[in-house]
């Protein structure tokens, strides 16, 4: 009798694991709470796989051999508790998927900067010809594209939520960016959230390689109090270290051991800007030096790199003003990349759905760089009470098209609109992607 696999959510990470399910010959049922978009309905549909939308119904589902579960449905849900409680093995779709390819795989987490980090990683590996997928966060689904390519190496972004329901994966690549206090509504402590990046490194062997920023404090000292068995490397934007990769004013440097490497990349070649990005450059060139990419190839790689929407997106310039989409910083950590990377006085567009948030950490750079805060929320109090003895005035507003007209009426010429909102959007938009682009078509029409 075949194996029967049920998949909870059927998103592109739920739809690519019931493809996968079905091409390994499984007996396949998908459940999502919400409505399925119709592209993906129409997919398991022509594969003739058996779905059910707007609710879970428990018979179907409890009588699995094993669950997939797509990231956004929490632990804590009563369906998940159910079959936990009966012992039902409950996996992600990159458990899923990895269990099906013996390709390299890369794994990327962070609070901040996966994104990035994948997609030049990938950039790089793709620039020397490997046969490279992009898959977790960003891309297609890991266990589509182990159904329908051969892909030699997988660039995986990777969530907390995903690390949580990876149990055997064996990443031959771990890299964790930064550790900063985030989704704290789906964790009991920061702890857990810390102990949940860490689950990145948890089956790796001193043949695999561990990349990580020391700089990060949480990072470090985890380090310092649990043992790691992969080979681990250091990158540091804060002096020169033995192995690994650091930077000067002018420069970053990787040096490696196993194999034995040298590469230098002049920051001002970056396409992409801020220390932020220095991190992330520096630990995507570990990763293809590790894989003894030529220099000549990374180097050209990282000039022509461009950078994902909604990630400090240039929009257009205004009579003389700058308009800055970075909708995708959903936390104070990415708000405080950006705010940092700016270089002339700000308007700030910032708000939404708080989660958690401690606003302490901006106060510094808002109070040298911001002149106006725009609310754009339903609930703005907390970041009144953070901000209002730093900034010339606070104005609250409900829509993209209500922030973009304000701030087009007082930004001076030569100061920066930034949407950079410091929270999640789902009181006000759909996702961020929706909120950087009815801000990207506000901007337009001015």
């Amino acid at each position: 009798m075949s194996q029967r696999t049920v998949i909870l959510g059927a998103g592109e990470s739920g739809t690519g694991a019931a493809i996968l399910a079905k091409h390994l010959n499984h007996d396949v049922f998908v459940s999502d709470k919400g409505l399925i978009k119709p592209k993906y309905a129409t997919e398991l549909t022509e594969a003739h796989i058996a779905f059910e939308q707007e609710k879970h119904t428990e018979a179907n589902i409890l009588n699995a051999d094993q669950v997939i579960v797509s990231p956004g449905i929490p632990l804590k849900a009563p369906i998940i508790q159910k079959l936990l409680a009966q012992g039902t093995p409950v996996i992600s779709e990159i458990e899923f998927g990895a269990k099906h390819t013996n390709a390299t795989l890369i794994g990327i987490t962070g609070t901040n900067g996966k994104t990035t980090t994948a997609l030049l990683t990938h950039h790089l590996l793709k620039g020397a010809g490997l046969q490279v997928g992009l898959a977790g966060n960003v891309g297609h689904s890991l266990a589509r594209q182990v159904a329908h390519t051969t892909h030699t190496h997988y660039v995986i972004e990777l969530s907390s939520f995903q690390l949580d329901l990876m149990f055997d994966t064996k990443l031959d690549y771990a890299v964790l960016l930064n550790i900063t206090p985030d989704h704290l509504d789906r964790y009991d402590s920061y702890q857990d959230y810390i102990a949940s990046k860490f689950r990145i490194t948890q089956n790796q062997t001193v043949n695999d390689k561990f990349i990580y920023c020391s700089d990060s404090e949480p990072v470090t000292e985890y380090l310092s109090n649990h043992t790691i068995d992969a080979t681990a490397i250091p990158f540091t934007l804060h002096g020169e270290v033995t192995e690994g990769a650091w930077a000067d004013e002018n420069a970053f440097h990787i040096t490696l051991n196993q194999p034995k490497i040298k590469f230098k990349m002049n920051l001002n070649q970056l396409t992409i800007s801020g220390k932020h990005n220095t991190y992330n450059s520096m630990a995507a060139s570990i990763v293809a030096n590790s894989l003894l990419i030529r220099n000549d190839v990374i180097r050209e790689s990282l000039m022509d790199f461009k950078n994902i929407e909604h990630r400090l997106e240039f929009v257009t310039a205004v009579k003389e003003v700058d308009y800055i989409n970075d909708s995708k910083a959903t936390n104070v950590n990415s708000a405080w990349y950006a705010l940092e990377s700016m270089k002339k006085p700000v308007v700030w567009i910032a708000g939404g759905i708080d989660k958690g948030n401690d606003y302490e950490s901006l106060v510094p750079l808002v109070k040298e760089k911001v002149r106006i805060l725009i609310c754009l929320g339903k609930n703005n109090i907390a970041l009144h009470q953070a901000f209002s003895k730093h900034v010339d005035m606070i104005i609250n507003v409900m829509s993209a098209k209500e922030a973009v007209q304000v701030a087009n009426g007082l930004a001076f010429k030569n100061e920066v609109v930034l949407l950079s909102p410091a929270c999640a959007s789902f009181d006000l938009f759909e996702s961020y992607e929706d909120r950087g682009r009815q801000f990207k078509y506000e901007v337009r029409n001015l």
